[in-house]
């Protein structure tokens, strides 16, 4: 088994022409981008084009990438302005739930999973759904901790402060969101534990 090429390295091959370098990037960070632009957009559809759009910018501006943070932090930016300007730009059509095609939708979302797999993500929906009712700023510190894996420092570099006020902020983010789930799926959290 050989050793992950660092993303560095294939910076620096796609810089000089080798495209292929830049598709094992794509490929490393696809499930990174996509479930940010998931937790900004909650089409999947559209969060799959805008996952596409930014893998475009960040190709078209990747000599700007001076190895300064590491790769996933400067994407990570690209990612979250590239979303922000999206949902700018569109409106989003609210489905009532008198539509009965939503109930038929929602009847077939299982797809044939097993029941685990099926619970598994129930439950991560119901922790994605208490993070969108978070403000901005806690549900930006929530996902770029856990989902983008981000340490303090980086996540302090990405939204301007300070790690001990990033620290801070992380903590009071935590709270906020055990109370939501707590609050609005106390049945379900009940459950878990």
């Amino acid at each position: 088994m050989h050793a992950k090429t660092p993303d560095n390295e294939l910076i620096q091959d796609v810089l000089q022409g080798n495209t292929a370098a830049y598709a094992e990037l794509v490929e490393r960070y696809r499930s990174f981008v996509f479930t940010i632009a998931l937790r900004y957009i909650n089409s999947r559809e559209d969060a799959e084009e805008v996952s596409q759009d930014i893998f475009v910018k960040a190709f078209r501006s990747l000599a700007d990438f001076k190895g300064a943070s590491k790769f996933s932090t400067w994407l990570y930016t690209i990612t979250t302005t590239t979303c922000l300007s999206f949902l700018r730009k569109k409106k989003l059509a609210v489905q009532s739930l008198d539509n009965e095609h939503v109930f038929a939708v929602a009847e077939n979302v299982d797809g044939g999973m097993s029941a685990n797999q099926v619970e598994q993500k129930s439950r991560v929906q119901m922790v994605n759904e208490a993070i969108r009712m978070l403000s901005p700023e806690d549900s930006q510190v929530i996902t770029l901790f856990y989902k983008g894996e981000q340490t303090l420092e980086e996540i302090a570099q990405i939204i301007g402060k300070e790690p001990n006020a990033v620290k801070v902020q992380l903590h009071r983010a935590r709270t906020r969101l055990k109370e939501k789930m707590t609050k609005h799926f106390s049945a379900e959290v009940r459950d878990i534990y």
